[in-house]
């Protein structure tokens, strides 16, 4: 059940995240968003902790700034799958895609702080 929920929480901050975001865009299916969220879910528990390690350097240079970067290139990582699958996530840019990784990131915090579902 936790992790249904945590799929639709994804999905509701990407659609949050492409309603906000100028130069992002979703043109696909209610069943496309879920799975572009269980993607999402997946890269962020897989790469993202690889790319944190990676980067430790830079993040702890930035005094932690540059994680934002590094949410930037997962949900990059994301988008270029999307676009691959045929989901109808994309991006015009960098800067719609660091944009849109930001909103992500607030809307899955509050949303998993409604919820009760944060760790």
């Amino acid at each position: 059940m936790g992790v249904l929920v945590k799929i639709l929480i994804g999905a509701a901050a990407v659609w949050v995240a492409v309603q906000i975001v100028p130069g992002l865009h979703f043109d696909g299916s209610i069943a496309a968003l879920l799975l572009v969220a269980l993607i999402l879910g997946v890269i962020n528990a897989v790469v993202k902790p690889i790319l944190t390690v990676l980067s430790l350097p830079l993040v702890l240079l930035t005094l932690g700034f540059f994680l934002l970067v590094v949410n930037a290139i997962t949900l990059w990582i994301v988008i270029r799958l999307s676009e691959g699958l045929d989901l109808g996530l994309t991006s015009e840019g960098f800067g719609a895609t660091f944009l849109g990784a930001l909103v992500v990131s607030l809307v899955v915090w509050g949303l998993e702080s409604v919820t009760g579902t944060r760790r």
